[in-house]
């Protein structure tokens, strides 16, 4: 069984930085694709970012310049580094992949 768990969520002022990592376990990130997500509240979930098994990675545009999201495959994680977060910001992130999904890691923007 596959399980994703994420961390490093929290509160941050505007303006402030995150960096969300996401453990895999059950399956081997080498060689296979990821994404992550966010729900906030009252909203439907929002695509974030993608990174795929040939190497590549997307962004939505919404988060373009501020969210990067890398690998690491040693250690079979994932992680999102959120800059310059805005109020907006604010929800429960997710990584999802191996047709399973985190339970969430809340993130709350604000002074």
């Amino acid at each position: 069984e596959v399980q994703l768990v994420e961390s490093g969520g929290g509160l941050v002022p505007p303006g402030g930085s995150l960096k969300l990592s996401c453990v895999i376990s059950g399956a081997a990130l080498s060689g296979s694709s990821m994404n992550w997500a966010r729900q906030a509240p009252g909203k439907g979930l929002e695509w974030l970012a993608g990174m795929y098994s040939n190497g590549e990675s997307l962004v939505a545009d919404s988060v373009k310049g501020r969210f990067t999201a890398t690998r690491d495959n040693a250690k079979n994680t994932v992680y999102l580094q959120m800059n310059s977060l805005k109020p907006e910001d604010t929800a429960v992130y997710y990584c999802a992949g191996f047709d399973a999904r985190g339970q969430g890691t809340q993130v709350t923007v604000s002074s």
